[in-house]
């Protein structure tokens, strides 16, 4: 199972299509850092979408395709294409600044609309992912007959895509089934938070064996947002999967880089890793003073001494839980005062 990171992209709706090649720079290079595989930037509507219509971007396709590919030295990245708004000689531009796959983005009942495309990206070599845009729309049967087509043009992953965020897990696990009766192609699964489902939705589909799952850092993204990041690497870890990514460096990094950028509140990194850990917000303000003492990140110490003890907070036994972690000189961003 693979995660996609799609802040740069799906988020830019909530900047108005304004990240700059600084954001994006310092966005990717700390995903290559955690390791994620596949990165999408762009333009929310994806190659060619800038314009007075959808929103103006505050800098061109090639220009954040040339900071992602100096930024990505293990990592991939791609973008989003809307027949329609992209046009197919793009994909041959965007191919030579670097990218390696792309997702085409089509009503789930217009299927016929991406052929062009998918041939043009395979023509050029890239990963070709289709993303079946508002999914609910058709029955399982016929979203499956649309796999299957996209399986004999040899397309690597298809998408169900809850558009609106209204899809119930149970509704997801009647597309999969319908699909894996017919095809074996890659799946992968893009949610939007509306009904407050994106995280379990996610969840739910690497359980039923989905190949891709998309996510965002702090869950930004059109609407009322994708599924976080944070939470599904943090309830996938809890249910026992095997993710290679550092839980508190990735909570501080989604924290730290969105928090001057995003209009909204962001979710601090101390209730979440509290959730992870299952130790109370009450006992706060003994990791706050420990940390002050003994110069640790506050979030490896939650972890830490969370294997002691959930139920009490022993101060002594946390400041020797603090001794046997790293020095940690940074000044910590995580708006302790509000917990004391």
């Amino acid at each position: 199972m693979k995660i996609l990171d799609t802040t740069i992209r799906d988020g830019s709706y909530e900047v108005d299509f304004k990240f700059s090649c600084d954001d994006v720079a310092e966005i990717t290079s700390k995903l290559d850092c955690l390791g994620f595989e596949y990165v999408e930037i762009g333009h929310g509507q994806g190659l060619d979408a800038s314009s007075l219509e959808n929103g103006i971007s505050l800098h061109s396709d090639a220009e954040y395709m040339q900071v992602a590919n100096e930024n990505l030295k293990h990592g991939k990245f791609g973008f989003f294409c809307i027949p329609g708004i992209a046009k197919l000689e793009s994909l041959g531009k965007a191919r030579k600044n670097g990218m390696s796959f792309v997702r085409i983005g089509i009503d789930a009942n217009r299927t016929e609309e991406a052929y062009d495309y998918i041939q043009e990206a395979k023509r050029q070599g890239l990963e070709v992912m289709v993303n079946f845009m508002k999914t609910y729309t058709v029955s399982p049967f016929v979203l499956a007959k649309k796999a299957k087509e996209m399986e004999l043009m040899h397309v690597d992953v298809v998408y169900i895509v809850d558009s609106a965020g209204t899809m119930l897990p149970q509704e997801i696990e009647e597309y999969y089934q319908a699909i894996r009766s017919v095809s074996q192609i890659k799946l992968g699964f893009h949610g939007h938070n509306n009904l407050g489902l994106a995280v379990s939705n996610t969840i739910k589909c690497v359980e039923l064996g989905f190949d891709m799952i998309d996510c965002t850092l702090q869950g930004v993204g059109r609407s009322l947002g994708n599924a976080s990041t944070e939470m599904v690497v943090m309830t996938l870890k809890k249910m026992g999967y095997d993710i290679e990514i550092d839980l508190p460096r990735l909570l501080e990094y989604g924290y730290v880089l969105l928090r001057d950028i995003m209009p909204r509140p962001l979710q601090n990194p101390l209730d979440l890793m509290c959730g992870f850990t299952g130790l109370h917000s009450g006992y706060l303000k003994d990791i706050y003073k420990c940390c002050n003492e003994k110069h640790v990140d506050p979030l490896r110490l939650i972890m830490s001494y969370s294997q002691i003890s959930k139920i009490e907070m022993n101060y002594d036994k946390l400041c020797e839980v603090a001794d046997n972690l790293p020095r940690d000189f940074d000044s910590h961003p995580y708006k302790f005062r509000e917990f004391i």
